[in-house]
């Protein structure tokens, strides 16, 4: 277990979960993220630390991007990480990670933007917060109250959904 005051680190990278509507384009895409707030809201005590790496939707993520969020992941004095992701790379992302050590590292996403009243996001988000104080060093995907080891899951488009590999 995690001692309480070991602070967490939030790298945010984009997609759905920091998505906005943009009435004018008729269009969604990634904004500022609302990390802070979400926590805010939640009234989380525990130290964290935000640091964008991208504002992309997952889609758009390269392996150059990869690369970056590797970087800033094993730069991190943190050994504690959370990664919001859009969710139809997010194994993609974490299968780069796989390799870092000493670190225990949560993807989560949401399937509805943050800013929605009936997203998944803040529980997701809860979620990942739980799991990374309480996992074992690793990297692991959070989604739709399930926690995953991230070389095992695959995201299900049709039931979207992420389920274990099979």
């Amino acid at each position: 277990m995690l001692p309480a005051d070991t602070p967490i680190l939030i790298l945010t990278t984009g997609g759905t979960i920091d998505k906005i509507y943009f009435d004018a384009l008729s269009d969604y895409q990634v904004g500022e993220t609302v990390m802070a707030k979400l926590l805010d809201i939640a009234r989380v005590k525990r130290p964290f630390r935000i640091e964008e790496v991208t504002r992309k939707d997952s889609l758009e993520l390269d392996d150059a991007d990869r690369a970056l969020i590797r970087e800033r992941a094993a730069a991190a004095p943190e050994s504690h990480i959370v990664i919001t992701h859009g969710t139809d790379t997010m194994t993609d992302t974490a299968a780069m990670l796989g390799d870092l050590r000493g670190k225990t590292i949560v993807l989560v996403g949401a399937l509805a933007p943050a800013r929605f009243g009936e997203s998944d996001a803040s529980f997701n988000l809860g979620m990942a917060f739980a799991t990374v104080q309480t996992a074992g060093p690793g990297v692991y995907i959070t989604m739709s109250g399930s926690v995953f080891r991230a070389d095992q899951v695959v995201k299900d488009r049709t039931k979207g959904a992420f389920v274990a590999r099979s």
